[in-house]
């Protein structure tokens, strides 16, 4: 029998687990993207592997509970052994089939690469537990869920924060590995004391239910696990979406998540019993507000989504905790989890984006937190009153109230539900929702009621419209019509803007890209640089704006990843369709697509992809640099947009400038149209013949030298970190 000090080798053994686990998802990511690209759909493709593989391991961990422990624990070394032929992990150096689609092949790839591994450090935390309370069973096993979960927010954080910023891949590779052996010497050390036979199970010392689950009692538990889960996911989309896009901002609602596990399953259960309560108050307050936006005050609706997330991941958490079964049936409880946890993943990571035009699985998703989430009448009276007449007369007067704000709501002023929520309408619904807390169904009418009057019922109407909204895995795509304009907007980020009135106003080049602009002047001297048969490639299509720099006889190539803003481009604007309409657009990631282009193939390319938050970093190493220096002709221009909110990309682009040989300098452009589409913009001209680089400063002014950064080694294959670059 293991001795009560050695509680500390548990919880050890379950942090180390479980901290490599979530250490090796964004380390594998990052090893395999200059070889797979960076298409969204490879990265849900990369989440479905790594649910996929979870779910395995959790099954693992049940079949093996059929075993006496010690026997587990043998069959676990042995296959922690074998698992160690994986290592060093990394990704296996298989070509990807020509004709097979990324987010098919990937995931064959990553199973292959990481699949035994991953599989069994994701059964750590289950058998850990079962062998806990095998060594111990006067003792809830249920608390080292805790541990579990806290080691997976040390690992999802110390990745960007400390792993990446500080070691290059190889060097995180060993360090992943070293770790592992560490796990499977900690298990070495728990088997050898683990009790020969069953230990007789002793009283719990919290109420668990000893009874087999039946069908109901698994699907709550599946369906308690599913909502956080999804609610994560559509919370990191909407989030990024609609209110602020900003770098890394995906660790934060994911860091919750784990958090919100490691508050459900605490010892103590003051906290967890605090929140409970007031959960749905959060829910029903925040989650009307939160579907209005917050175009305005953009980090004060962040603070609003996480907190809506935390309190109702929470709850929910600490519902399945009060459901726990007893230990010795501790293994299926988690694969039920696990289940769920994949079906919110699969609901909100793949099927939403499929079938809707806008993040409606953010409100689909607090609707069901609010239908799961545990509640008790805030006070004696107003239970009470619900007793009358088994609720009747409550929900009438509720569907009353209910009915004549979404009748103002669609027939009274307009000024009742302006952009600033008036207090008025805020307040009704708060009165009427604090008195139904405690009563599900009318709750549940009230939440539904505040979705629908605090942005539901304008995104409803835009959704049916048709034309104005689409989406793909990339993003959601608006499309709004003026009068004297047409613009394309990617979340809160515009992507492109068409003037409208007139064949020459529809031709004009507008936004980052106006003939002031550093892109603007260079493509407007290719055909005196380079010839009238000039061959121009771009990377990413837009609207398709910088189409109208396009002389006759030129040969231009744009390359763009998402099949969706190709459509747009060619059906919604008419940049390309008018004044390039024979360009070549190459669907796919543009650094395997430009790797695969003939040596010099290109007078000047053009790299547009570096807006907003979504910074490709496998387009910007040193050896991306030296597939566009070698798709360029020995004079060839390289112009790269850097023009970002949130990042300084300056340093990055200067240290593959050094060490690729490229001769750059830089135009900041404030150009005098903005009211009519024109945008601040920040390009840099780069070639390794500093003759084109003289040529493009000498006509016009504006160009300036761009700066050495001495101090920034700058990104590669190897080694990338986007922490340095932060705006202050």
């Amino acid at each position: 029998m293991i001795a009560r000090s050695s509680r500390g080798l548990f919880v050890a053994t379950i942090l180390t687990g479980s901290f490599l686990l979530f250490l090796v998802q964004p380390m594998v990511a990052r090893i395999a993207l200059p070889r797979i690209g960076g298409a969204p759909a490879v990265w849900n493709s990369a989440m479905l592997v790594y649910q996929a593989l979870l779910l395995a391991g959790y099954g693992y961990a049940h079949g093996l509970g059929r075993l006496a422990v010690r026997r587990q624990a043998g069959v676990h070394l042995a296959l922690l052994l074998l698992a160690m032929l994986w290592l060093p992990i990394g990704v296996l150096a298989w070509p990807m089939p020509d004709g097979i689609a990324p987010e098919w092949w990937v995931p064959w790839l990553l199973a292959a690469s990481i699949g035994p591994l991953f599989v069994i450090v994701s059964a750590q935390a289950p058998l850990m537990q079962r062998w806990f309370a095998a060594a111990r069973p006067d003792e809830d096993p249920y608390r080292l869920y805790a541990a579990s979960n806290l080691g997976s927010f040390a690992g999802l954080i110390a990745y960007p924060l400390a792993v990446e910023p500080l070691l290059p891949v190889a060097g995180q590779r060993w360090l992943w590995s070293a770790g592992y052996v560490l796990l499977v010497a900690l298990v070495a050390v728990i088997a050898t004391g683990l009790p020969r036979t069953r230990a007789a199970a002793a009283e719990p010392a919290t109420q668990v239910d000893a009874n087999p689950a039946g069908p109901r009692r698994i699907a709550h538990w599946i369906a308690l696990a599913a909502v956080p889960s999804g609610l994560m996911l559509a919370t990191s989309t909407y989030i990024t979406t609609d209110i602020v896009a900003m770098p890394l901002l995906w660790v934060i609602p994911l860091g919750i998540y784990l958090l919100s596990f490691t508050i459900a399953f605490a010892d103590d259960r003051s906290v967890a019993d605090l929140i409970v309560r007031i959960a749905p108050v959060t829910i029903l307050l925040f989650g009307g507000v939160m579907i209005g936006g917050f175009s305005v005050q953009p980090f004060f609706g962040l603070a609003l989504a996480i907190v809506l997330l935390f309190m109702a991941s929470v709850a929910l958490h600490t519902a399945l905790y009060r459901l726990r079964p007893a230990p010795e049936r501790l293994t299926g409880f988690y694969l039920a989890m696990s289940v769920g946890g994949a079906i919110g993943g699969l609901f909100a990571g793949l099927v939403a984006p499929a079938l809707f035009d806008w993040t409606w699985e953010y409100p689909i998703l607090i609707l069901a937190a609010g239908a799961l989430v545990p509640q008790v009448f805030l006070a004696h009276p107003v239970r009470a009153l619900w007793n009358r007449g088994a609720g009747m007369p409550g929900l009438i007067g509720v569907a009353v109230a209910l009915a004549a704000l979404l009748a103002l709501r669609q027939w009274g002023p307009d000024a009742l539900f302006g952009e600033d929520h008036p207090g008025t309408v805020f307040a009704a619904i708060a009165i009427v929702g604090l008195l139904t807390v405690g009563a599900r169904r009318a709750y549940l009418m009230v939440l539904g009621t505040a979705l629908l009057l605090f942005g539901g019922m304008a995104a409803i109407k835009i959704s049916l419209d048709g034309t104005i909204r689409t989406r793909s895995y990339f993003g959601v795509y608006s499309v709004d019509e003026q009068p004297r304009k047409r613009t394309l907007a990617h979340g809160t980020t515009l992507h492109g803007v068409q003037l409208l009135g007139s064949p020459a106003r529809e031709q004009t080049p507008t936004t980052y890209y106006v003939p002031s602009s550093g892109v603007g002047r260079a493509m407007t001297l290719a055909p005196a640089f380079y010839g009238p048969e000039s061959r121009i490639g771009v990377v990413g299509l837009g609207t398709g704006t910088l189409a109208c720099y396009a002389w006759p006889g030129q040969r231009w190539t744009f390359f763009e990843i998402d099949p969706t803003m190709v459509d747009l481009a060619r059906t919604r604007f008419s940049f390309v369709r008018t004044c390039a309409p024979d360009a070549t657009i190459t669907l796919g990631d543009a650094r395997l697509s430009i790797a695969r282009t003939p040596r010099g193939a290109f007078d000047l390319l053009a790299l547009d992809a570096f807006s907003s938050d979504a910074v490709p970093i496998h387009l910007l190493t040193r050896e991306a640099f030296a597939d566009y220096g070698r798709a360029l002709q020995p004079k060839g221009l390289l112009l790269v947009h850097i023009s970002n909110r949130y990042l300084d990309l300056s340093p990055v682009i200067a240290a593959a400038a050094g060490a690729g040989g490229w001769h750059a300098i830089q135009l900041v452009d404030r150009p005098a149209m903005r009211e009519e589409g024109g945008s601040i913009s920040h390009w840099i001209a780069l070639s390794r013949d500093p003759v084109a680089i003289r040529q493009l400063r000498g006509i016009g002014t504006g160009w300036v030298d761009f700066p050495h950064y001495p101090d920034f080694s700058g990104w590669s294959d190897d080694y990338a970190s986007i922490l340095p670059l932060l705006h202050p």
